[in-house]
């Protein structure tokens, strides 16, 4: 609101109604008028600084033709930036700097696709925003020697290094293969899921696990090159993640994503990228499953 229009209506009302002096009617209308014209939104900042991995469709990832920025976590941290009254800064960096550069404070927070595990949440709290879960799938050529996850018992399959997904492949082996008499799951660590998906390709991993809502993307541009096995064996919450020592952006940003989901908005970014079963009803801090 104009400072000069949120003075000017009512102080003509109140002068020409000549209801108070005006000296009073000032000393009324200065303060909401100078907030409503201040700068400092309710995070205490006017600059939000993300960190983002973008090589993980469809949550982030670069056009190829523009290289810009893209993705459901794209578009969504846009939204909770204008929700809150902010620029959003993107800060490109490495899976394995995310939490460094949060806990140091070179970044405001996370918002790339990271899971939100016990694990981590000793000096990062977790803004849940969607639901997620580890799926084994193999190459469409190959389907048929998977008929159940059970076939998976003593072969090769790999996926990401940096992720919570090759511990939980060893604790699903563990508690299937292993209890069943069957050989483990050799699990191999990757260089991210392209990594993964390229060795599948090249017959040198038999299967190969990431998102299970990240699959039905990667099918739509390699022409449903890929075939699921089972379901997703783990039902877990990827979250923003934010300093323990950042109380306001906490806030900020859990009122920010309420009002989304209110008003319709997070329905229709997830609509967007095909993730409508995956969304939240509300926002939720470190949420177990």
């Amino acid at each position: 609101m104009n400072a000069s229009f949120c003075l000017r209506r009512p102080l003509a009302r109140a002068v020409l109604a000549f209801a108070v002096p005006l000296s009073a009617v000032l000393a009324v209308l200065v303060a909401p008028c100078a907030q409503a014209a201040g700068t400092t939104p309710p995070i205490g900042k006017t600059t939000l600084i993300a960190a983002i991995v973008p090589n993980y469709p469809p949550f982030e990832y670069k056009d190829p033709a523009t290289d810009k920025l893209m993705g459901f976590d794209v578009d969504l941290g846009e939204a909770l930036a204008a929700k809150l009254g902010v620029k959003l800064q993107w800060e490109e960096t490495s899976f394995d700097q995310m939490m460094n550069a949060l806990t140091t404070h070179r970044v405001d927070v996370i918002l790339s696709g990271m899971t939100d595990l016990p694990s981590r949440r000793d000096a990062v709290d977790f803004l849940d925003y969607i639901t997620t879960g580890p799926q084994f799938y193999t190459v469409k050529a190959r389907a048929g020697e998977f008929p159940d996850m059970l076939a998976l018992c003593g072969k090769t399959v790999g996926t990401s290094r940096r992720t919570s997904f090759p511990d939980d492949i060893a604790k699903w082996s563990n508690a299937n293969c292993v209890k069943a008499g069957k050989k483990p799951i050799n699990v191999v660590g990757t260089n991210g899921s392209s990594d993964a998906r390229v060795q599948l390709r090249q017959a040198r991993l038999d299967a190969a696990v990431q998102g299970g809502e990240t699959l039905p993307y990667q099918n739509s541009i390699e022409e449903n090159a890929y075939a699921p096995i089972g379901k997703p064996f783990l039902s877990q919450y990827t979250g923003i993640g934010i300093s323990k020592s950042s109380p306001a952006i906490n806030a900020g940003l859990t009122s920010a994503l309420n009002q989304l989901i209110a008003d319709g908005t997070y329905q229709k970014l997830l609509a967007k990228w095909g993730l409508q079963a995956h969304g939240v009803q509300k926002a939720v801090l470190n949420a177990d499953n």
